[in-house]
């Protein structure tokens, strides 16, 4: 088990790794939903992981709604996936797990402490009769969240959900929040549900020179180059790669349940090139553990 100040030193070591990947360049950040698939990421060479609410709530038989995934088993997951792994790790941390900036605050200040390189705050309220959080309250929660972060190093991405709530117009809006929340201190800006070449130019151009994260969770309507070609700096996947995964195992457990068929099992990946894997990764752990004793 590392030492306390050995985790400290991984951290500012990660936080420092994550500033430098956003100041230049181009990085797709993929989303791991639990130890073992951030273990395999990792080894694929990302420079950086980030977590999936929704991700994580599917695992556990929960919706990614209304805070279903409380906030301290979210804590516990984001800091299992920081411990599996040597590499920068953001947190989705949805809208802060509180409504009032003072609370979210003391949770950013628990979310910083796991260890992360990184986390995002949201403006979506979870309530349908009003969507977003009022524009002032919402600047006023992120910049509670960057009061919180202070100088641990860690970097504020402020999510503006306009593009997913139904807005009715999501990119004026998405341009006038996004504005607002770097004025009160956020490093990186985020507007989840933007997509098109118009909307992605305005966003990139409003936000210059701060760093935009766009979702990315298909090949269309623009390629990873085209994005980077517009300046985007980082691309996530959300819950694309654990709805993946459900599809694969929805269409094989549906087969067999509806089609009385198995196969829709054929193809899938053998037991012994996963089993491998774990086998290979335990070991490295193993000898990276020896090391730092």
């Amino acid at each position: 088990m590392p030492s306390s100040s050995s985790a400290t030193r991984n951290s500012a070591a990660s936080r420092a790794a994550f500033r430098t990947l956003h100041e230049s360049g181009f990085f797709v950040v993929p989303n791991p939903w639990d130890v073992g698939t951030a273990r395999y990421l990792r080894s694929l060479g990302f420079k950086a992981l980030a977590t999936t609410s929704s991700g994580f709530a599917f695992s556990h038989g929960l919706p990614d709604a209304d805070w279903a995934v409380p906030r301290d088993a979210a804590l516990d997951h984001i800091r299992s996936i920081v411990s599996a792994v040597d590499l920068p790790v953001n947190a989705d941390f949805e809208s802060g797990y509180a409504h009032s900036p003072k609370e979210v605050a003391e949770n950013v200040r628990l979310c910083v402490a796991t260890g992360v390189a990184g986390l995002s705050i949201e403006d979506a309220t979870g309530d349908s009769s009003q969507p977003l959080y009022e524009i002032g309250l919402a600047t006023e929660r992120i910049r509670a969240a960057r009061e919180a972060i202070g100088n641990s190093g860690a970097l504020l991405t402020a999510r503006s959900e306009a593009f997913l709530t139904g807005h009715p117009e999501p990119l004026r809006e998405v341009l006038r929040r996004l504005e607002a929340y770097a004025v009160a201190g956020a490093d990186v800006l985020y507007a989840p549900g933007a997509r098109t070449r118009p909307e992605i130019e305005a966003i990139v151009k409003m936000a210059n020179p701060r760093p935009i994260n766009v979702l990315v969770t298909g090949s269309t309507p623009l390629s990873l180059q085209q994005l980077e070609d517009l300046g985007v700096r980082r691309v996530s996947t959300g819950s694309a790669l654990a709805r993946a995964a459900w599809t694969g195992f929805i269409a094989a457990a549906q087969g067999i349940a509806k089609d009385h068929t198995m196969a829709r099992l054929d193809n899938i990946t053998p037991f012994d090139e996963i089993n491998r894997f774990f086998r290979k990764d335990r070991a490295e752990i193993a000898i990276a553990e020896a090391d730092r004793s």
